[in-house]
This record gives structure tokens, C-alpha cells and sequence, in this order.
């Protein structure tokens, strides 16, 4: 009759916790914890009890886990970092590593920006944006410009 109790206790325990988490991490404990209730419901001794808990969750994780892991990959959330990186913005303020100034209008915003090897580049110029770190664009010559030249 205790493991009955202890088994209701750990299938709200891992609900409880499967719940509070963004991703899938103890949803298989639930379905072996309800496993091992209906073997102490039928009275099954508890090293048997234990046995199923471990071989449900066991199987569980292993049927699902390919499934969550395919749901995971399809879920990826375009960010600013992914727009602007490689695309070609206009200089808006004159870009100058040594006066820590430079500004950069691309898709559709200005940010600031600083040269990624030193070079200033004068307002009207055309940059390329190379990476991005916090909120500041680092900006190199335009590469489609250079394949003009």
C-alpha cells in the first residue's frame, strides 16, 4: 500500500516538474512511475516495481526522443544577428574606430557600427556587415563592390 502512495507521488513530482520546464525532460519518468503503480496495484514486489520503472521510462526516452529531437531542429527563430549579417548597409555617421563613432543604416534600422580592420569609412559609403556583437555592427568594405573593382 506505501509504494502505491510513493508511486502517485513520484508521477506528480515528475508532472510537476515536466511542467515547470520549457523542453521535454521527465515526461518518461511519468509514464514509468504509472507503470510501476499498476504493478504495486497488482500487488507485484518491489524490486519488479522498480524493474518496470526503469524499463518504461527506458522506452519511453528511447520511441520519443528521435520525435523531440526532429520538433527541436524545425524550430529555429530567425534573430536581428540573422538579417543582418552579410548584408549591405549604408553609413549614415562616419564610421572610426579610433573616435568610437559609426553608425549604419540595414534592413530598415541604423545601428552603431565600427570597422572590423580600422578602416573609416566616410557617410554614403556602401559596407558589408560581418558579424554583430550586442547591438554594434562590425562593417568591412563592400565585397560586392570589390568584385566591381
Amino acid at each position: 500500500m506505501m509504494m502505491i502512495w510513493i508511486w502517485l507521488g513520484a508521477i506528480a513530482l515528475f508532472g510537476v516538474a515536466e511542467a515547470a520546464t520549457a523542453g521535454l525532460v521527465s515526461i518518461w519518468f511519468v509514464a514509468g512511475a504509472l507503470a510501476a503503480l499498476i504493478a504495486a496495484m497488482l500487488s507485484a514486489s518491489v524490486p519488479v516495481q522498480f524493474a518496470l520503472f526503469l524499463v518504461v521510462s527506458a522506452a519511453a526516452l528511447a520511441a520519443t526522443r528521435p520525435l523531440v529531437r526532429k520538433m527541436r531542429a524545425n524550430k529555429a527563430v530567425p534573430t536581428n544577428l540573422d538579417r543582418v549579417i552579410g548584408q549591405t548597409g549604408k553609413v549614415t555617421e562616419t564610421v572610426d574606430n579610433e573616435n568610437a563613432s559609426g553608425a549604419v543604416y540595414v534592413d530598415g534600422k541604423t545601428w552603431t557600427a565600427r570597422s572590423i580592420d580600422g578602416t573609416v569609412f566616410p557617410v554614403g559609403s556602401l559596407v558589408t556587415v560581418s558579424k554583430m556583437e550586442g547591438v554594434k555592427l562590425f562593417v568591412e568594405k563592400n565585397k560586392i563592390l570589390e568584385g566591381v573593382k
